[in-house]
């Protein structure tokens, strides 16, 4: 198996590889962990877990990306939102990906919105796509939007122009939306 040494090449020690310091493997550190950044981008971090015994009240924000199967009080704002099937969300929700299995009573942001099976939405949903699956209980307006996460900023003055009279010249809050709701077939 190992008979004899391969002819031209040599062996490199670990200390010879530092410099000519002697180095142990404990006291070196892998090109691995050098390689990272000091933040990793949201897309290789690990998710946070809120755990079906846990019950949060109080607004969540997080960079990454965010798993709740327990409960919520407040609003959510994160990069990607799973809500698991017992989750249960009682404010706003604003990410880029949200993925819901559980229940949210208000409004939802997002680029990309799954409404899965057993979903339960009691909200209105701010979306650039949409999926609604068969099953699944949404009682809202749906609004499709290039940069749903822009508008965020731009609500309070929309609403203050929304209070005009829609035969003043002033758009409608109906105009463009489409009010959607799909109940479970049980």
């Amino acid at each position: 198996m190992f008979t004899k040494k391969p002819e031209g090449e040599s062996i490199t020690k670990m200390g010879d590889r530092m410099g000519g310091e002697t180095k142990t493997p404990f006291t070196e550190r892998p090109a691995t962990y050098a390689a990272k950044s000091p933040t990793p981008s949201a897309s290789k971090m690990v998710p946070s877990i809120i755990g079906e015994d846990l019950t949060i009240t109080g607004n969540v924000t997080s960079k990454g990306e965010i798993q709740v199967d327990g409960e919520i009080q407040g609003d959510i704002h994160c990069g990607s939102l799973l809500l698991g099937d017992k989750s249960q969300v009682m404010g706003g929700v604003i990410a880029e990906d949200i993925v819901v299995r559980g229940r949210v009573v208000g409004s939802i942001r997002g680029l990309r919105v799954t409404l899965q099976a057993q979903s339960h939405v009691e909200g209105d949903i701010f979306h650039q796509s949409l999926a609604i699956e068969q099953g699944a209980y949404f009682e809202g307006k749906s609004r499709r939007s290039d940069n749903p996460l822009a508008e965020i900023k731009t609500a309070p003055a929309a609403s203050r122009t929304a209070d005009k009279p829609a035969g003043l010249g002033s758009k409608s809050e109906d105009e463009g939306s489409s009010a959607i709701s799909s109940h479970a077939a049980e």
